[in-house]
């Protein structure tokens, strides 16, 4: 099998933790002018063919990140052996004891990797507009480390940190609200790293965790209201301003009527109260999407204390 190898700060040569984080923040500071144009000349090819992901992501944060004082992190840098991209990447950083994940130690797993040597940087870039995560994924290539990957993710949600989420995810443990406690577990872990495929010593224990209160019935699964029943295809949080709102999506033959989509929201959101009414402990309202096989999709939003 392909080894996967992981290098801290403290296990690679200096050049290199110095080249990864000038590299990143010049890449910072591309992002910070809103120059997508620059990243893009400077990113591997398979990326820079279809950038429009990053090109949106530089539009909705440069902003931000311009007044922004960033701070990097100790790089990681991740070497992929082999002749074919692997299918599932898994690479061990730091020191790990007999539980597994210590302090300063990190797990990174990253499907369809080609071989070759990446780097993990990450800034933390606080504002008066809030405090992000900035993270670059960066290829070695011809003795330079090419863009690809660029990740932009909000330390807090609804005004809180994953700390919060999690004490709170125990909190409804304690009261047998599994489903709040699910979803808030869920926030904590995604709040907790700055990169999704990567899981620490504090987001493997809220794993263990949460998995002790997985609800039975997540989607999909069938909701009975009044006379009809709906089929729900997913249930998740979202956070919206300084709110935490609840979205469940559900089949639909067809949305093009408003008005009685509309209806079928509505009698959902309440059937979905109804069944679970913890729900109004952990979320300020509701957003539900009707959506058609051919993926268009009609929602409406409700307050909690507007659903009766």
């Amino acid at each position: 099998m392909p080894a996967q190898t992981c290098l801290t700060t403290g296990d690679m040569e200096q050049a290199t933790s110095s080249a990864l984080a000038t590299a990143g923040k010049r890449y910072y500071d591309m992002a910070a002018r809103g120059d997508a144009a620059s990243l893009r000349q400077n990113a591997i090819t398979s990326l820079a063919t279809d950038f429009s992901g990053i090109e949106n992501a530089v539009k909705d944060n440069h902003a931000n990140l311009a007044v922004a004082q960033p701070a990097p992190r100790p790089p990681f840098l991740l070497k992929a052996e082999g002749t074919e991209p692997l299918a599932r990447a898994e690479f061990l950083c730091g020191v790990f004891g007999a539980q597994g994940q210590t302090r300063d130690s990190a797990v990174f797993v990253i499907p369809n990797l080609p071989p070759g040597n990446y780097g993990i940087v990450t800034l933390d870039a606080v504002s008066t507009q809030g405090a992000y995560n900035v993270s670059f994924v960066l290829q070695q290539q011809a003795g330079d480390w090419k863009l690809g990957g660029f990740f932009v993710r909000l330390t807090q949600a609804a005004g809180h940190d994953g700390n919060w989420f999690a004490d709170r995810a125990r909190e409804f443990k304690t009261r047998g609200q599994k489903h709040n406690a699910w979803f808030y577990y869920g926030e904590a872990r995604e709040l907790l790293v700055p990169v999704p495929f990567m899981a620490t010593a504090t987001t493997d224990r809220l794993y263990d965790e949460m998995q002790t209160v997985k609800p039975a019935d997540l989607p999909p699964v069938e909701l009975a209201a009044g006379t009809k029943t709906y089929k729900l295809t997913d249930l998740f949080p979202v956070p919206v301003g300084q709110e935490f709102d609840l979205v469940v999506k559900y089949q639909s033959t067809d949305v093009s009527d408003s008005g009685r989509t509309f209806q079928d929201n509505a009698a959902v959101m309440k059937a979905l109260v109804g069944k679970y009414p913890e729900f109004r402990d952990a979320f300020a309202g509701i957003v539900v999407r009707a959506v058609e096989p051919s993926g268009r999709d009609y929602g409406s939003m409700l307050a909690m204390k507007d659903i009766k």
